[in-house]
């Protein structure tokens, strides 16, 4: 049966929606509001255009500005496949043109999607998996304002006080309380150990006297103070209370990604594999759309998470493998940080890892390794529905 392809390069308020038939006839070439009578005509209109045609979409992007227009297509029971932006840039270069429009984007979609066969359909997956990645991601939100705020705050202590910067771990609470209070070199010598302990003690501060003690070491190593130490102090004081905050919203999300997690019926299973918890439970479940439906073999999960390798043989050369160009890379996350983990507390895992690393593997490469052998455990378990048993592994005979 013959079929009409319709791509749509994605924007904040309006879309631009393009249908080619099977010769790349450009049948409908139309800007659309981000709004839900303008997507439902759309809709209509390229069906109307199909004549009982099947009909194959394609986006750039599949989450935030166009929600309400998958919402709609799957709604209408329509295919529609993903395409990612970096994929749309690199082939717009082989198109007539060097002008970029949204209708000359939308075009490259929909052509690519009519010759490419590598494109994975978008599931809408179930109500836990969205609220997951809804949840998942305002934290990796979250972590990464707290990383830029750290590192401000890092820099900013450093161009008043270096040796207090180097004495203090501000990813930590007692640090963090300490700059609330004292800043400047001068402000911490007047304190002293024992004022400065009782100060962090009541504000339930642990090791406070340690805390305290290094504090002052760092603060006996500098008496100039810089140009500008007041005003630096002050902003110090800010981001210090800021990373606190930030601290505060995260527990809280990782509470509600805990709550959440927990209450999907494959979280059992997913908990038990060695190295994997509620979060990285989460974004795994998030990742594959709430169950593993859409993938064929373990060979299927580990392509699109990013740790089964890429060959690149060319000529004579052969066995040339590559980390590959498209994958999820927050289920790669997933699966390398778990198998990290896990090399310190599964005997099992240990030992492939030290068998690896015997075979003249790298760090790094002997974990990529054990990343990829747990996608075939995590796979078959949830196939089975069974949960992972640590067993000590067999003893190698004399």
């Amino acid at each position: 049966m013959s079929r009409i392809w319709a791509g749509i390069d994605v924007g904040k308020g309006h879309h631009h929606g393009l249908a080619l038939d099977v010769d790349g006839k450009t049948l409908l070439s139309r800007r659309v509001a981000n709004d839900e009578p303008e997507l439902l005509k759309l809709v209509a209109d390229v069906l109307d255009l199909a004549d009982g045609r099947e009909v194959t979409w394609a986006i750039d992007m599949t989450g935030g500005e166009p929600a309400s227009l998958l919402a709609v297509l799957v709604s209408h029971g329509q295919e529609v496949l993903y395409m990612p932006g970096r994929l749309v840039n690199r082939a717009s270069d082989g198109y007539r043109g060097e002008g970029k429009t949204d209708a000359r984007d939308a075009y490259v979609i929909a052509d690519q999607a009519r010759m490419r066969r590598d494109l994975r359909p978008i599931r809408p997956g179930d109500e836990a998996a969205i609220e997951l990645k809804l949840l998942t991601g305002r934290r990796s939100d979250l972590v990464e304002d707290r990383t830029r705020v750290v590192n401000r705050l890092r820099g900013t202590l450093l161009s008043m006080f270096p040796a207090l910067e180097r004495a203090l771990d501000v990813t930590n609470t007692g640090p963090l309380k300490l700059l609330t209070g004292y800043q400047t070199p001068a402000a911490i010598r007047r304190a002293g150990v024992a004022r400065l302990t009782k100060w962090l003690a009541n504000r339930k501060v642990r090791s406070a006297r340690d805390l305290a003690e290094a504090a002052v070491e760092a603060a006996a190593r500098q008496h100039t103070a810089v140009p500008g130490e007041k005003t630096i102090a002050k902003l110090v004081h800010t981001l210090a209370e800021e990373v606190m905050a930030l601290n505060a919203h995260i527990s809280e999300m990782d509470k509600l990604v805990e709550g959440r997690f927990r209450e999907h019926e494959l979280a059992d299973i997913v908990l038990s594999v060695p190295g994997i918890g509620a979060t990285l439970g989460a974004e795994f479940l998030a990742a594959v759309g709430g169950d593993l439906d859409e993938f064929d073999s373990p060979d299927a999960l580990a392509a699109f998470a990013g740790v089964a390798p890429a060959p690149r043989d060319s000529g004579k050369v052969s066995g040339n493998l590559h980390r590959p160009v498209t994958y999820h890379r927050r289920l790669q996350r997933v699966f390398y940080t778990s198998a990290l983990v896990s090399v310190r507390y599964d005997p099992n895992s240990r030992q492939f890892y030290d068998r690896k690393r015997a075979g003249g593997k790298r760090h790094v490469q002997a974990v990529l390794a054990l990343a990829r052998r747990r996608v075939n455990v995590i796979w078959a378990l949830i196939r089975d529905r069974r949960c992972y048993e640590v067993t000590p592994p067999m003893a190698t005979a004399a």
